[in-house]
């Protein structure tokens, strides 16, 4: 959550940080701000809104700079305004600082200043943890001064500080939240985010957990460093093309559009010419492990729902799945042979990963399922499975989800092979009906104005119930938490035969129920369930399979999905469900990718 970028060299300050911002605004749009360096001057422009407002606002000013920091946000201490918005300044004006994550004790910290006799002029615990670090300041070098404020800290925070005193440079400190710096030539980047800086740059070091960096344009110096850090840096493999629109109307309906390259991406990642599954996941003793534990927040919680019908069903090991911010807060029964797998996009979800360190400490086995190279996550984890599918922007997750539901496919198929439950008939058998996924989401796209229609219809029903069965039922609660994302619309994830169990209360002509009737097993049961909801007046939106006219008999709102295989029909009826997400919220007027109140990486608790 939150935005930061930072720049020092010999190019436009502000263009560069400006540029660089606005590529992380799906992290927070609330208010914004820059700080600059000019000789031994330091400036701040900021303001409540949009990146769009500060710029209107800085148009009137020039600026020449040497180093500049800039911040966009998403509130967490004090509501949207120019006062609370970032960057904030020490007491003495001559530091200021940008900050992404939560200081806890904050009020304690700014009692204690203000018994000092320090003012401070926001609600927000960014401005305290300046003031603590210009205290410092007054009596030790500004690195110091940092690392002794990080002291006294707790929470999450990833801060890049300047100050007039060396305008060229900028220092940047970590910890539980992401920073990465950009390496160029006589100059250097400082971002929240890689996707910040590819126009820039695609060499890249991360920054570890509280480590401190001062960045100049010739050179980088570390402190506090573990022995081990060798800060060697990384290349990015994908490019800035990816990091934008490209002609699409929004970043989720690319995102949404580019599902079946991913799919094919990561089944030729793993799938050998001899129809066998790899994965780099050495030192897993897979063939003795007895149970699995999945933890993940939001939507790859959902992700990790799916999984449990999956590995269950190939590879037979019993599966349990946790959100992680309950799991850190009970007293979990953690056995030796369990396999743990942690799946976020980001590598960055602070309930994530604090579930794996307390996992770390009964020293088991932690696989994780990622997008992002070298985020906290991959480190505090045995083993990575990168999912690869590149940068998702919008704040509504779809191309992530389906990536992470992809390679939980593979691990499942990957344990059925290792312990040797599946034939080699058997596995290739499955593969060919997995390679012919890509192929079966465009299929899907081609009924974009049918969708788009059934969302006109019903734009305006006031409330929505998602309805699945078996694998189907994490799919409901996924599409459930795409449409209120989005559009705001109250809407419900069920398990079908739970709908009598108390939602069908809620069913009558003002409520429109989505079901998941794809053929399967379970499809008859479906069918129960919508000839219960039509007898309350209910109004339908049908998932189906092609082919499957028994369900225009009940309804004329049916989408179809190409024929499969049950266990993978979630790889497309979770594409129909995020279109018509995006359908809805468009017509309504909302910014798809930037839905209120949220942010692209939770990484605050």
């Amino acid at each position: 959550m939150c935005g930061i970028s930072g720049y020092t060299g010999g190019r436009s300050v502000y263009n560069i940080i400006i540029n660089c911002l606005e590529s992380l605004e799906y992290r927070g749009y609330d208010s914004a701000g820059i700080a600059f360096t000019a000789g031994n001057r330091l400036s701040v422009i900021k303001c409540k809104g949009r990146i769009a407002d500060l710029k209107k606002k800085a148009s009137t000013r020039k600026i020449n700079a040497q180093a500049g920091i800039a911040h966009t946000r998403w509130a967490t201490h004090g509501k949207p305004s120019s006062l609370n918005a970032h960057p904030h300044f020490d007491s003495s004006g001559r530091i200021a600082v940008v900050h992404n994550g939560i200081i806890e004790n904050y009020i304690d910290i700014k009692d204690k200043l203000l018994e000092k006799g320090y003012t401070f002029k926001s609600d927000t615990d960014t401005e305290v943890l300046a003031v603590l670090i210009g205290h410092y300041y007054e009596k030790m070098a500004i690195e110091k001064a940092i690392l002794k404020a990080a002291e006294d800290i707790t929470g999450s925070y990833a801060i890049g500080v300047i100050l007039s005193d060396s305008p060229e440079k900028i220092i940047a400190m970590r910890h539980d939240s992401p920073l990465v710096i950009g390496i160029g030539v006589h100059e250097n980047f400082m971002a929240s985010d890689v996707s910040a800086i590819l126009k820039y740059t695609n060499k890249v070091i991360y920054l570890q957990d509280k480590e401190l960096a001062v960045i100049s344009p010739e050179r980088i110096e570390f402190l506090n460093s573990k022995p081990h850090d060798k800060h060697l840096p990384v290349k990015i493999n994908y490019t800035i093309e990816q990091a934008q629109k490209t002609g699409f109307k929004h970043f989720m309906l690319k995102e949404i559009y580019e599902q079946p390259k991913v799919v094919s991406n990561i089944l030729a990642g793993h799938i050998t010419s001899s129809d066998k599954i790899h994965f780099d996941i050495s030192g897993l003793d897979i063939k003795n492990i007895k149970e699995i534990t999945i933890v993940a927040c939001g939507t790859a919680y959902h992700s990790g729902l799916v999984a449990k019908y999956i590995i269950e069903e190939f590879a037979r090991i019993p599966v349990n799945v946790d959100v992680g911010s309950e799991f850190r807060y009970r007293n979990p029964i953690i056995k030796d042979d369990t396999l743990f797998i942690a799946i976020s996009q980001s590598g960055e979800t602070a309930d994530t990963i604090a579930a794996v360190r307390e996992i770390k400490k009964h020293k088991v086995p932690i696989l994780a399922v990622c997008n992002v190279l070298g985020s906290t996550l991959t480190r505090e984890s045995s083993a990575t499975v990168y999912t690869n599918a590149g940068p998702e922007i919008s704040v509504a997750s779809t191309k992530a989800f389906t990536a992470q539901i992809t390679v939980m496919y593979l691990l499942g198929l990957f344990f059925a092979q290792e312990k040797g439950i599946f034939s080699k008939t058997r596995l290739t058998s499955e593969l060919n009906i997995f390679k012919k996924i890509p192929n079966q989401q465009k299929e899907i796209f081609k009924q974009s104005r049918k969708i788009n229609a059934i969302a006109k219809k019903y734009l305006n029903f006031g409330a929505f119930l998602f309805l699945g069965r078996n694998i189907n039922y994490p799919i409901a609660l996924e599409g459930a938490l795409k449409l209120k994302e989005i559009s705001y619309i109250p809407a419900e994830g069920y398990a079908s035969g739970e709908m009598k169990h108390g939602p069908i209360a809620l069913i009558d002509e003002y409520r429109a129920v989505v079901c998941i009737a794809n053929d399967s097993f379970v499809f008859d049961k479906v069918l129960s369930n919508i000839q219960e909801i039509l007898a309350r007046k209910g109004k339908i939106i049908v998932i189906a399979t092609e082919g499957n006219r028994r369900m225009t008999e009940f309804t004329k709102e049916t989408v179809f999905i190409s024929k499969t295989n049950n266990v993978y029909a979630p790889l497309l009826t979770t594409v129909v469900l995020q279109m018509f997400a995006y359908y809805v919220a468009v017509l309504k007027g909302f910014d798809v990718d930037k839905p209120r109140n949220l942010a692209k990486s939770v990484t605050v608790e």
